[in-house]
């Protein structure tokens, strides 16, 4: 069996002003307080002598690739990121950064905002542009109908609402 694996599609290059911030505050946490701290306690750990045997170094030094992984990629990828601060011109359509509120057959609303892939986060409601979801909801207006789902499992929903956050609301 072969360890091949197809490179991953592309993610959309875009990410909203507060996810940037947070990349950017997560990317200085590791790289100014986390690392520091590890390698402290690594060069401890190392000081006490066999380090084949000694749990507290093994983890350290796992601890740091670890950290160095997620700074390589955060950095490669805060280079790659469009922060779109700018609110689209026809706020009546669902573009990046909206918030959608959307309706099922049975009555429950859901309401999502379409960020980047970077800052998904289900629990806020926060969903990839990249998602299904947000593919078809991009450039719907109110009164809209989206049909989302596979053949056997379709749902529709209805947009009920579309607004957005200028800069400093939230």
């Amino acid at each position: 069996m072969s360890r091949y694996r197809p490179p991953r599609q592309k993610s959309s290059p875009y990410i909203t002003p507060e996810g940037d911030r947070a990349l950017r505050d997560e990317l200085h946490y590791l790289w100014r307080v986390k690392r520091p701290e590890v390698t402290q306690a690594v060069s401890e750990a190392a000081a006490l002598g066999d380090r084949s045997e000694n749990a507290e170094y093994i983890y350290g030094k796992k601890q740091l690739r670890e950290i160095d992984r997620r700074v390589r990629y955060l950095q490669k990828r805060l280079d790659e990121l469009t922060v779109v601060r700018q609110l689209p011109d026809d706020q009546d359509r669902v573009f990046f950064g909206a918030w959608v509120e959307v309706e099922d057959e049975q009555g429950n609303a859901f309401t999502y905002r379409l960020v980047g892939p970077d800052e998904t986060d289900t629990s806020k409601g926060y969903i990839s542009i990249d998602a299904p979801m947000a593919r078809q909801l991009l450039k719907k207006t109110f009164g809209d109908q989206v049909w989302v789902g596979h053949e056997e499992h379709r749902k529709c929903y209805e947009i009920v609402d579309i607004r957005y956050v200028g800069a400093g609301e939230q």
